[in-house]
């Protein structure tokens, strides 16, 4: 079995031999095989074909489709995928197929242990972007956000594993005093907030506390809007903004963004401007990529060429198309925290998360705090 290990070996202190070279070669297979089963998983995810089998016992290829909605001959296969990949179970005698309960702990909308096949659908937007990314590789060019298909789905049902599911109960209460606030009623901003499901989160939550989220990108202030509109959420607002010119000195005292900062067109210079937008008692909550800014120190890290891949296929030339620096995905939490550093935070904290492992959450205090 080729090994990560093995992958980080120097070229001067190994020897070339056939048997190394047919080694790299069934690696580079698997890794091609597992592409196809990532956009496979995607399909299902998306298709609803994994929250169908979750609730069947074994059941065959027709009446899985009957259940779904779906076109059997497609359904069987895509079936015959997942068997391959070790993801349903087969059996040949009534040819019935099976998604075992610890498969569907991770595959389904709402799964215990999160439903990972949420990310799969980045692997399947690579596809699709091929001939744009090629372009940015040979001109150098970048893109715009509507450049991409479903993106702004994608990342709402990414923020509610990451943010979403956790924010009440285990996020917001890692921050001294700010549970306290926002049920007194305060001025809060979601920097950076797509469909703004963690907003509306609060917003149900603390009916005192007001509400305003921007983002660039109109479909997702439009859908975030009509989304608090049917929810009879009336503390909350959502505004189209370019943060480029962001400039509202202290008038929030709780700032949010999560996972938006590193492909903005200028990080540096947006996190000085929360800094300002913030009142003196203000707090600012970033949630970034975890990752370094050091490539040798990402060897081990979770999904790490998942992320420097949505990096060459979004983050970087999304920032680029804005005229941006271009700092990627793994742009590194040395770096962000050296940028919460120049914008004049005088308080700094650095946490991780046990259910989070691919985020890195900073919390900012524009005064120190004199919470025990």
């Amino acid at each position: 079995m080729y090994t990560e290990a093995e992958n980080r070996i120097p070229f001067e202190n190994s020897t070339p031999t056939p048997e190394a070279g047919e080694k790299f070669l069934e690696r580079t297979c698997d890794i091609i095989n597992a592409g196809a089963q990532a956009v496979m998983i995607s399909i299902g995810h998306r298709a609803g074909l994994f929250d169908t089998l979750a609730r069947l016992k074994p059941a065959t290829s027709l009446q899985i489709a009957d259940q779904a909605g779906l076109a059997e001959r497609y359904v069987r296969e895509w079936l015959a995928t997942m068997v391959t990949a070790g993801i349903v179970t087969y059996s040949p005698q009534g040819k019935t197929y099976y998604l075992p309960p610890t498969h569907a702990a991770c595959l389904t909308r709402g799964a215990p242990l999160g439903n990972v096949a949420v990310f799969a659908q980045h692997v399947a937007m690579m596809g699709a972007l091929q001939e744009q990314t090629l372009h940015c590789l040979e001109s150098g060019a970048g893109t715009r956000y509507g450049d991409y298909p479903c993106f702004h789905q994608v990342m709402a049902e990414d923020s509610e594993l990451s943010v979403v599911d956790s924010l009440i109960d285990t996020i917001l209460p890692m921050i001294d005093g700010v549970v306290a606030r926002l049920q007194a009623g305060i001025n809060v901003l979601d920097a950076g907030c797509g469909k703004g499901l963690a907003l509306m989160k609060m917003a149900e939550h603390y009916p005192q506390s007001h509400f305003t989220g921007y983002d660039l990108c109109a479909d997702a202030i439009t859908e975030a809007s009509h989304t608090a509109k049917s929810r009879d959420l009336h503390n909350v607002r959502f505004a189209v903004k370019d943060m480029t010119d962001f400039e509202e000195p202290e008038r929030y005292d709780f700032i949010t963004s999560f996972d938006a900062i590193h492909d903005q067109k200028h990080p540096a210079a947006l996190i000085a401007r929360i800094q300002r937008a913030l009142k003196p008692s203000g707090i600012y909550l970033m949630q970034d990529i975890g990752g370094s800014a050091r490539l040798e120190n990402n060897l081990d890290f979770p999904m790490a060429s998942l992320l420097y891949a949505i990096s060459v296929t979004h983050c970087t030339p999304v920032s680029i198309g804005q005229g941006g620096e271009g700092l990627g995905t793994m742009w590194g939490w040395e770096t962000a925290q050296a940028m919460l550093e120049q914008a004049g935070f005088a308080q700094i904290e650095r946490r991780l998360l046990e259910h989070d492992p691919m985020n890195v959450w900073f919390i900012s205090r524009k005064e120190p705090s004199h919470v025990s």
